[in-house]
């Protein structure tokens, strides 16, 4: 079913390529939710998603011929798209932030790495906190964190498709996601943590 789908992707952007507006149409259709979300919790703003997906796909209508099977999905293509979009965003508002360095992190987590699992991961964000107050957490995230997260937690991405969206190897999307999950984890523990403080407190009081 998924090669079906990603060969009648493949046809819709060859019929872009030569004009085709019904086939932009259904490929937007197709695409624009995901694209979309993924602006969402990259930018933490609706606004600011609706820009991109809208840039994303302006973009896409440009460029569609130079799309290249060889190299990925078309999906992937587009998420590739969307994510310089996003980057600019993030730049032109400065919340363009570097990795951060291993010495840099929060004690909690250093050294860390690797032992959160995804479904562990989300059962502890399901726990600890409502839709929201998650999203905002992934928008802390050093851009790099954030894209390993929402594609292959919040978006269920493979490791695959994600390196290829990220242009970059499957383990450096692993170790980037890992790290994300630390980061994460460690924070939403820490709210929990004072916001239970501040229950018992007010019952004391």
């Amino acid at each position: 079913m998924a090669e079906r789908k990603e060969a009648r992707d493949e046809h819709l952007l060859r019929r872009m390529a030569a004009g085709d507006e019904e086939a932009f149409g259904l490929f937007y259709g197709r695409h624009s939710g995901a694209i979309y979300r993924f602006a969402l919790h990259m930018t933490g703003r609706r606004e600011a998603a609706e820009e991109v997906a809208q840039e994303a796909f302006m973009t896409l209508i440009q460029i569609a011929g130079k799309f290249d099977a060889g190299r990925g999905e078309p999906a992937a293509f587009l998420y590739g798209i969307a994510r310089n979009h996003v980057r600019r965003v993030l730049e032109r508002e400065g919340h363009y932030e570097p990795l951060a360095e291993e010495g840099n992190l929060p004690e909690a987590i250093q050294g860390r790495s690797g032992s959160f699992s995804r479904e562990n991961f989300l059962g502890e964000l399901t726990r600890s906190e409502a839709v929201e107050q998650v999203r905002h957490a992934v928008t802390l995230l050093p851009p790099a964190y954030r894209e390993a997260v929402t594609l292959c937690d919040l978006q269920e991405r493979d490791y695959a498709t994600a390196a290829k969206i990220l242009e970059c190897p499957i383990g450096t999307v692993r170790s980037r996601l890992a790290r994300g999950r630390e980061i994460l984890a460690a924070r939403l523990r820490s709210v929990s943590a004072r916001r239970k403080k501040t229950a018992e407190g007010s019952r004391c009081a």
